[in-house]
């Protein structure tokens, strides 16, 4: 293929972390004789990491993390390579999505990539025997460490898992940067509104939900944001945003973005308090953090006034506009292109590395079933081979000031 036609060459363009992993491991293939699968938005950015994979030595067995956001050119670029198998297909209904995941997962991979923790819960769910034999995964996303942890409470992991979600490079980059700028960019592209003035309520705010506070605060917007956790909601106040429920916060809300994770955040109670015209956004997780159902059973009509907008008429004459049927807004609306490549790059990286430590170097095989940390030394490996695609350098400490650090009683200080 040519710039011109294939899908992934733009990318390619600005993920160099990957094409640096993929230049290295090309030559010496540490993940030959594994299968490897991933589930993920399958649109361009996951396409690179699905050919860094392969190129690295895998076989990699492909899904989407949900049936809406998947790309038609991406699957077709990806299912004629070599080694890389597909089971999914843009357009699928979620009744066809899942029965390819667990098509998938009777192919028995050797480790799996994951997205909200569909793949991981579905082999331990449904196919107990393939989940003996997996030897470790990862994980990307909040949602999915939520779900993780409560498996580890029941004990019923069969393998190891890093939690690659839970890392400096994905909290600090991805959730904050990449849902920050692709959640608001695509709200303005698919309403052609602008924030500036406007008062955007953002819920929750962990690492997703203050990088959409900050950006939009940035842009010039009112920011209020909800939360559940009191120390969440302190840290919002001290970097100055309001504080307030989602019943009050709605009553003066231009827009309601969420992103937590969990699911009705805004839900029947809040509807009689939301302005008419209001704007609502789920970048959080899958399909549930705006109650839909509530919204569909208040309405007396539903209108599409903008492609990706869905319009509830309210009896009392108040409109509510909904994006991307309350699905992430920035994936699975019709302009959507979901994190920018050179986030995702950072967090993709992370992903490589986990299946290549636990399988190229055995870890694998040495950790008890469970949810780790990432180790810190395959996180500081890939922030170091990011300074090196922007030909940054950074201080080395000196023997003086290693011995400092390590050195309780510090011998050489003037105090």
């Amino acid at each position: 293929m040519t710039d011109d036609t294939d899908p992934l060459a733009w990318t390619r363009d600005y993920t160099p972390i990957l094409r640096s992993l993929a230049d290295e491991y090309g030559e010496t293939t540490p993940l030959e004789g594994y299968s490897v699968a991933l589930a993920s938005h399958l649109e361009q950015k996951t396409g690179v990491l699905v050919e860094t994979l392969r190129d690295a030595g895998a076989t990699v067995l492909v899904t989407g993390s949900e049936p809406y956001s998947t790309k038609a050119e991406v699957v077709d670029a990806l299912r004629d390579q070599d080694r890389i198998e597909t089971y999914v297909e843009a357009g699928m209904s979620e009744e066809e999505w899942e029965n390819g995941q667990h098509e998938l997962l009777e192919a028995e991979p050797d480790f799996i990539l994951d997205d909200g923790c569909e793949l991981i819960a579905k082999v331990h769910a449904d196919h107990p025997d393939v989940a003996e034999s997996v030897i470790g995964g990862g994980e990307q996303t909040t949602a999915g460490i939520t779900r993780l942890e409560a498996m580890e409470d029941e004990d019923v992991l069969a393998f190891p898992v890093y939690g690659v979600n839970d890392t400096p490079m994905k909290h600090y980059f991805d959730n904050v940067h990449g849902t920050g700028e692709s959640s608001l960019a695509n709200v303005m592209i698919t309403t052609n509104t602008m924030l500036s003035g406007k008062t955007v309520v953002v819920g929750g705010y962990g690492y997703c939900g203050r990088g959409i506070a900050r950006k939009a605060r940035g842009m010039g917007a009112q920011t209020i944001v909800t939360e559940v956790d009191p120390r969440k909601a302190l840290e919002a106040h001290m970097d100055g945003h309001r504080i307030a429920s989602m019943e009050e916060a709605a009553a003066e809300a231009d827009y309601i973005i969420t992103s937590t994770g969990n699911r009705d955040v805004v839900r029947d109670e809040h509807l009689e308090h939301l302005q008419d015209g209001v704007i609502l956004a789920n970048a959080g997780h899958f399909d549930v953090e705006i109650a839909v159902p509530a919204l569909e059973e208040a309405a007396e009509r539903i209108t599409e006034p903008r492609d990706g907008v869905t319009r509830y008429h309210l009896p009392d004459g108040r409109r509510v506009n909904l994006l991307a049927e309350g699905r992430l807004v920035n994936l699975t609306g019709p302009h959507s292109g979901g994190h920018p490549a050179e986030v995702m790059d950072t967090t993709f990286a992370m992903m490589f590395e986990a299946a290549r430590d636990m399988l190229a170097e055995g870890r694998g095989e040495d950790l008890a079933p469970g949810l780790y940390a990432m180790p810190d030394r395959l996180d500081r490996a890939v922030a170091e081979r990011k300074l090196e695609t922007l030909g940054a350098s950074i201080d080395e400490w000196t023997d003086r000031q290693r011995a400092y650090a390590e050195e309780w009683e510090h011998p050489d200080s003037p105090f």
